[in-house]
């Protein structure tokens, strides 16, 4: 396979590729913002720019991706080494304000996404370019591989209605698109005024998974450890809106789950037999104990499984998180809960509905809907979404 060359690769290699933007520029980024030499941003665009590179934004998690969870925020300073002030998008605000942009002429977005609507970055992305056309600011996006590929596009569509932090805009659970092509998306078609460049990637192809592009692999965020990860997170962050462990605490956060009364072992047969009858394959459960140090049931036992991805082309990530879902709400009984909010700030919706988009995701699982009615589901809106999609792609 071609090697793949990121946004930020290209400039590097060549500066005349933003001859053109005069003025002064800002950088959304953070420890995943590297070259193909393992090379930060900053310093690669100081390099370039100089004293005209004025300012840092950070995302959720820090700009050296060190915080934990949701809802711990991250404070506003000055970068000794770089000698450049650091503005926290994951603070008091998560939009860039009028005074952080007022000596910006160009923001550069540069974020590793993970493929997943509920991810915050582009969250934090699209906050920002919306925040830039008012002010009058052009935004460059220096693109990045979806490490989930480009090609899969699963689970249900976002509505309005359940708008959050970690869901602004219709999209679907897993988009399959890199983040410079959803910023082409929110100006085209989200009502978001803004002048945008994408500066695109070289070598990539959607049926890429990230371990193909030969890129150095960084960590996104403190709970996202590996391209393991990246398999099972469209459907394993869905645990986050119950009181189950999702494995947060471990070395293996969304392949490990369970909670402290769950009988795995006792579990283990119903919840094959239904993956079985869903047509659920690629993956197996691994009846385990496991101890978090941090987060639900820090220091207690708790009893769960580890979800192996066996067959990655044909697992289903999304489809099998609900129906696992589904068959412990009610395998468990009185022991299984829907977490209450406050959640990634909201403060009345269940956070289950917020992350899954709609409230009939839960509702489905309350009455123990068949697997037809959730395909159904994932399918309300789903062709407007693909006609639009089709029009922001930038790679064959």
């Amino acid at each position: 396979m071609p090697a793949v060359h990121t946004g930020l690769d290209r400039i590097a290699r060549q500066p005349d590729l933003l001859e053109a933007y005069t003025g002064n520029f800002g950088y959304l980024c953070n420890s995943t913002s590297i070259d193909r030499q393992f090379r930060h941003g900053i310093g690669i665009l100081k390099g370039i720019f100089g004293k005209r590179l004025t300012t840092v934004f950070a995302p959720q998690h820090g700009l050296l991706t060190e915080a934990q969870d949701n809802m711990i925020e991250s404070p506003h300073f000055y970068h000794d080494h770089y000698e450049l002030p650091v503005y926290s998008l994951y603070s008091e605000v998560r939009q860039p304000t009028a005074a952080m942009l007022e000596d910006i002429d160009h923001l550069i977005i540069d974020l590793q996404d993970v493929g997943v609507r509920v991810y915050t970055y582009i969250q934090t992305a699209f906050l920002a370019i919306e925040a830039c056309g008012r002010h009058g600011v052009n935004v460059i996006v220096l693109d990045r591989p979806n490490p989930l590929g480009g090609m899969e596009v699963a689970g249900n569509m976002l509505d309005p209605a359940f708008k959050s932090f970690i869901g602004l805009h219709p999209l679907p659970m897993q988009h399959g698109m890199s983040i410079g092509e959803l910023a082409r998306l929110a100006v085209a078609k989200w009502g978001i005024d803004c002048e945008l460049e994408v500066i695109e990637m070289e070598g990539w192809r959607r049926k890429m998974t990230f371990a193909d592009t030969g890129l150095p692999w960084v960590l996104p965020s403190p709970n996202f450890p590996s391209l393991d990860t990246a398999l099972v997170y469209p459907g394993t962050v869905l645990l986050e809106g119950t009181n189950l462990s999702e494995g947060r605490g471990t070395v293996r956060p969304f392949e490990l789950f369970g909670h402290p009364h769950m009988k795995p072992y006792e579990f283990l047969e119903p919840l094959q037999a239904a993956f079985s009858e869903s047509g659920l394959k690629g993956c197996a459960l691994r009846p385990l104990s496991f101890k978090p140090t941090f987060d639900k049931y820090a220091a207690s036992t708790v009893r769960g499984y580890q979800l192996h991805v066996t067959g990655p082309a044909r697992f289903r990530p999304w489809h099998t998180a609900q129906v696992l879902l589904r068959e412990l709400f009610h395998l468990m009984g009185d022991h299984f809960i829907w977490r209450e909010p406050p959640f990634e700030y909201e403060s009345q919706r269940l956070p289950i509905d917020i992350l899954n988009g709609t409230d009939q995701l839960r509702l489905w699982v309350d009455r123990r809907g068949a697997f037809e009615e959730l395909e159904a589901i994932e399918r309300q809106g789903r062709v407007a979404f693909m006609e639009d999609r089709r029009a922001a792609l930038l790679y064959p």
